[in-house]
């Protein structure tokens, strides 16, 4: 991998942290706000938000820009969103800072998903889009616990100083690493080839499996804090350490899912939309049992994240001649699964169902993600009948 791809992935840890951190502090930020958990939870949302409108409008708009200016441009912005952010006492504001940032850090995700595989062999993409994604699954170690441990601590609003300052260092690293200039005649991406690229209908099922596989994670995921806390039990300073459970299993499985995922796209599918399927009817079942719960944290992470590498890059193969815009949209549709997990989760909430029902909802939003799957493996098997792409989910569920 070039050095430049890490530096990407690097920054992808800076905002992912952003976009995470608010789960490990729920309860800090509902009393200091004056809002519900709920409430609360859906400054989740609305990252996811700004995220899933970003992605594609960046995407085009900046499309013949030179991608160092525009890499760099965006992570200004993202870190004086977050300046605005910890410098309000408004929920309303807040919120609206949430969209913004998002907005520009979906714009980033799509550009730099187009950078790192132009930067690598055909063969390689998935790799380095799981390096990309392992940046977000690092701040789901370092950032989320540690943001959560520092809003503990000092208050929800330092960890959003810190994320400001993180999204400055990696703007420095950003111009040290990627090549600069204009995209060459030849290689200068055109906007109706783009969209020409994009009217296929594996494409969208690729699209549906992400944002269904993304939304059984979210589900949960959301809500762990408050679960732990108030039906595991543990004690709120324990909440950081588990969550950084969450975070290695996120870092294992995305590392296990970028080595396989090239080569069997639809294993790791399978496999890991399967797992996740069982860990959350599992967690809704036991989430009482401290014994039980924390190590189903870790799995969750573990599945969940191990699918990311072939999310992200089934896309690309399937418009390889789009790859900016592809990318742009995965990132929507990732967007939309973590929009309508916590919105879902948060329902059940508010309808008295208590924390545990999030799992469930997790779980049945699983299992249409392997639906879907499985239909993607079928058509892919009828267009290239030497490809065992059934064969695959039978072994590997």
């Amino acid at each position: 991998m070039p050095l430049a791809v890490y530096i990407l992935g690097l920054a992808i840890f800076a905002q992912g942290t952003s976009e995470l951190m608010p789960a490990g502090l729920l309860p800090e930020m509902a009393a200091d706000l004056r809002v519900s958990v709920p409430d609360a939870g859906l400054l989740i949302s609305a990252f996811a938000i700004g995220m899933l409108v970003g992605a594609p409008v960046l995407a085009v708009a900046t499309l013949r820009l030179p991608r160092r200016t525009v890499l760099t441009a965006f992570l200004g912005l993202f870190a004086l969103t977050h300046v605005a952010g910890a410098l309000t006492s408004s929920y309303a504001v807040l919120f609206a800072t949430r969209v913004a940032g998002a907005f520009v850090y979906a714009g980033f995700w799509a550009v730099a998903a187009g950078t790192a595989v132009g930067l690598v062999p055909a063969g390689s993409r998935a790799k380095a889009m799981s390096v990309l994604a392992g940046g977000l699954t690092v701040a789901s170690v370092i950032g989320l616990s540690g943001g959560t441990v520092i809003g503990q601590h000092l208050g929800w609003r330092a960890a959003f100083w810190l994320v400001a300052g993180m999204s400055v260092l990696a703007a420095v690293g950003v111009l040290a690493t990627v090549p600069g200039g204009r995209p060459g005649a030849a290689a200068a991406p055109s906007v109706p080839a783009e969209l020409r690229a994009m009217a296929r209908p594996p494409l969208w099922l690729a699209y549906v499996t992400t944002a269904l596989t993304t939304s059984a994670l979210l589900a949960s995921f959301s809500y762990l804090s408050p679960l732990l806390a108030e039906v595991t039990g543990l004690d709120a300073a324990w909440v950081p350490a588990v969550l950084a459970l969450y975070g290695v299993g996120s870092l294992i499985g995305i590392t296990l899912g970028g080595r396989i995922a090239d080569a069997r796209p639809f294993a790791v599918l399978a496999a890991g939309v399967a797992g996740l399927v069982l860990t959350s009817a599992a967690l809704g079942a036991s989430a009482h049992l401290a014994v039980l719960a924390v190590p189903l944290v870790f799995l969750l992470g573990a599945f969940g994240f191990g699918t990311n590498p072939a999310l992200n890059a089934r896309p690309l193969s399937l418009a390889h001649d789009a790859p900016t815009l592809a990318a742009a949209v995965n990132v929507s549709s990732f967007n939309v699964g973590i929009t309508a997990g916590p919105w879902l989760g948060g329902l059940a909430i508010d309808a008295g169902l208590g924390y545990p029902s999030v799992a469930w909802i997790g779980a049945a939003l699983g299992v249409t993600a392997l639906a879907a799957v499985a239909l993607a493996a079928f058509l892919n098997g009828r267009t290239s009948p030497a490809v065992p792409e059934i064969r695959e989910i039978t072994s590997a569920l």
